[in-house]
């Protein structure tokens, strides 16, 4: 979302506050509460699932020397060693068999083979050690397999269920599905605007900011264009009904989700694209063992010592390892798929408002208009007449006001003006403060038209009907994202473009300093269609935002990654990564991670590969019992947990974070030079 900060932030206390502080607080506790159990246990199972392997290796070559798995085949009837065969591996036996009417081979596949063998030669003790180690792996590929998100319930759930309809010359709430074409719905101050449609008649500042993504809020009026979802702060509407639930801009938010999970590609495990090639080797030397030696006993040791669980474990384990080391580190992963997605990332498209601004309006200039009077003296005048406001630019003035150290007075007959400013009586004199509206026929002042081009958003000061003060806000950029996207540049991403629903002025005001390309004035719908032409040139795209107007993006992207400290609970679910604390140097981070782990899996692969093929050359010589050969299997998952254990150690970070230098980058200092520049300057 452009702004769903800015939402929380404008609709005051009993319209957004709460949800505000339900989507910070909340949303932080729980995912750093999430994040250090998954931390812990990702530690854990990694060590458990060593530590049993080793046991149960030592005891299998303790027992075949002490000849204690030939009393035990003796000992136990073969129909009960059958009956724990198939009751143990009967759900991988299913999936193999599942998967083969499906022509496709994994690497259950291969350790399936094996068990045949060893059936057939009788061998049950390397038989059930075979099933062991394949639902152990099963374990560990279920364990780090992602849960389903939750994103178009979630998004449901925030769609107007009700609406205050004008029907027999009164007003009448009825289900939203109830609501026609062309009836006339009546908005109160406060409430969420449930359809879309045009205003007939009516005043209100209304925060639209979950679909259009802009970072202010607009005043609607006969005339204006308002969305379902979005907020009525202040006023009243009468509102045309132009499109209503699925049919709406925020239904089709909903619709949009849904088709980008529909149609997301699956990403195939490295261990089962090596198994399609793998197998066919294992089955010639198999069979070239036995054409040979006629020795039933090694032919089925070649198969098991072949068919190791490591390719089963050698990617889910690297997975366990860094989704647990970034869970630590404030990041919430939701699949390894996403992680081997983000390590090919060429491209990546970026929201503004609360992504790579701070998501609420700042003061950035106090210009005085009067020769009698300072800044300072207006600035004091517009808080004074704030100080009751709900207005979020009105939190802006009062928060310049306090930083300045300037204390506001006690207003008089305070009066909200919808759809323009205020007015207060202070001193005997009349103050009013709000948009251009409340000029009343005054020449706009010349300062203002430069401080518009800006991208800025002005307010405008009178005293007794004559205009005193120009005050202009912006979103400012993040301190940390100048520095950021040059990491990003460094690790290779070809293209870093800005979308956002804000105006071309300010998307320029925030892009051009940071070299970026960007495209303003974009619905969901929009931004969803620019990760499609990505897509479609081969570009694997990583989408960054933080609201509801941006979930269709960041599902639709080979890797969405949402600002989760700030970022609406939708944008959460509907992305792959989310950011638990508002910080962009974890983007590059997760990026490193990412290749880290990638190289990691690949190091495993590689490590398997030359251990089986060597034990292969062991086994088709008769120099490896069944027993044995099964319980060798194990030998390249102490590899891989070994190799795999460096992912829970933090990588090391670059650039000038890394050195310990906290100052504010110089690109984010030239995009936000007019905070520094006229603001504190005038005030002295």
């Amino acid at each position: 979302m452009d702004s769903e900060p800015a939402r929380d932030k404008a609709a005051g206390g009993e319209a957004c506050g709460n949800e505000r502080a339900c989507d910070c607080g909340a949303t932080t506790s729980v995912s750093h509460a999430r994040a250090k159990p998954l931390a812990a246990f990702s530690r854990t199972i990694l060590w458990a699932f060593g530590l049993t392997i080793a046991v149960v290796v030592l005891v299998v070559v303790g027992a075949e020397q002490l000849g204690l798995l030939d009393a035990l085949r003796r000992f136990v009837p073969w129909p009960v060693w059958l009956l724990g065969v198939v009751a143990g591996g009967w759900p991988i036996f299913r999936n193999v068999l599942s998967a083969a009417l499906r022509r496709k081979i994994t690497s259950h596949t291969l350790m399936t083979l094996g068990l045949v063998a060893a059936v057939v030669a009788g061998a049950w003790p390397a038989a059930i050690l075979i099933v062991f180690f394949m639902r152990l792996a099963d374990y560990i590929e279920h364990f780090t397999g992602e849960h389903a998100r939750q994103a178009v319930r979630d998004l449901t759930a925030l769609a107007p269920e009700t609406a205050r309809v004008e029907r027999d010359g009164g007003e009448v709430e009825v289900p939203i599905g109830q609501v026609q074409f062309g009836e006339i719905v009546v908005i109160r101050p406060g409430e969420k605007i449930p359809v879309d449609g045009h205003v007939i008649a009516g005043q209100a500042t209304v925060n639209q900011a979950a679909i259009t993504g802009e970072s202010m809020p607009v005043e609607a009026g006969p005339g204006t264009r308002v969305f379902a979802a979005s907020f009525a702060q202040l006023g009243h509407l009468r509102v045309r009904v132009t499109a209503v639930g699925a049919d709406s801009t925020f239904g089709r938010v909903i619709q949009l989700v849904e088709q980008a999970e529909q149609h997301r590609a699956g990403i195939q495990l490295i261990a089962d694209r090596f198994a399609t090639w793998y197998l066919p080797v294992v089955a010639t030397v198999a069979a070239t063992t036995f054409f040979v030696s006629g020795n039933m006993l090694a032919t089925a040791a070649v198969l098991m010592v072949a068919c190791s669980c490591s390719f089963a474990i050698a990617t889910p384990v690297a997975m366990i390892a860094s989704i647990g080391a970034a869970a630590r580190r404030g990041l919430l992963i939701k699949g390894g798929k996403y992680l081997e997605a983000l390590a090919r990332a060429s491209v990546v498209v970026l929201d503004k408002t609360g992504t790579l601004t701070l998501g609420r309006p700042a003061i950035t200039d106090v210009i005085a208009l009067d020769a009698e009077l300072g800044a300072d003296q207006v600035l004091a005048l517009a808080a004074t007449a704030e100080r009751y406001s709900e207005h979020p630019l009105a939190d802006a003035v009062r928060v310049a006001a306090t930083e300045s150290g300037l204390r506001p007075a006690e207003p008089e007959h305070f009066e909200a003006m919808p759809g323009s400013g205020v007015r207060v009586r202070l001193d005997g004199a009349t103050i009013v403060v709000g948009s251009a509206r409340v000029l009343e026929g005054h020449a706009l002042p010349p300062v203002a038209t430069e401080l518009e081009a800006q991208g800025k958003t002005l307010l405008f000061v009178l005293r007794d009907g004559r205009p005193i003060g120009v005050l202009a806000a912006m979103d400012t950029l993040r301190p940390d994202v100048p520095e950021a996207l040059a990491e990003l540049r460094q690790l290779g991403i070809e293209h870093i473009e800005l979308l956002t629903g804000d105006n071309a002025r300010t998307a320029a005001a925030i892009a051009q300093p940071l070299g970026i390309d960007y495209r303003a004035g974009l619905l969901p719908e929009d931004k969803i269609a620019v990760v499609k032409e990505y897509q479609r040139r081969g570009h694997v795209v990583v989408m960054i935002g933080d609201g509801v107007n941006d979930a269709p993006a960041l599902a639709q992207a080979d890797v969405g990654i949402a600002m989760g400290a700030a970022g609406s609970p939708i944008a959460i679910e509907a992305a792959h990564i989310a950011l638990m604390r508002e910080d962009w140097s974890l983007v590059p981070e997760v990026l490193r991670i990412a290749r880290r782990t990638m190289n990691t899996v690949k190091i495993n692969i590689g490590f398997t590969a030359i251990y089986n093929l060597t034990g292969l050359a062991l086994a088709s010589l008769g120099f490896l019992p069944p027993a044995i050969a099964a319980a060798a299997q194990a030998g390249p998952d102490f590899g891989i947990l070994a190799n795999s254990a460096r992912l829970l150690r933090p990588g090391q970070r670059r650039g000038k974070l890394r050195q310990g230098q906290e100052a504010m980058p110089a690109e984010a200092e030239a995009v936000n030079a007019h905070v520094a520049r006229t603001f504190r300057e005038t005030l002295r």
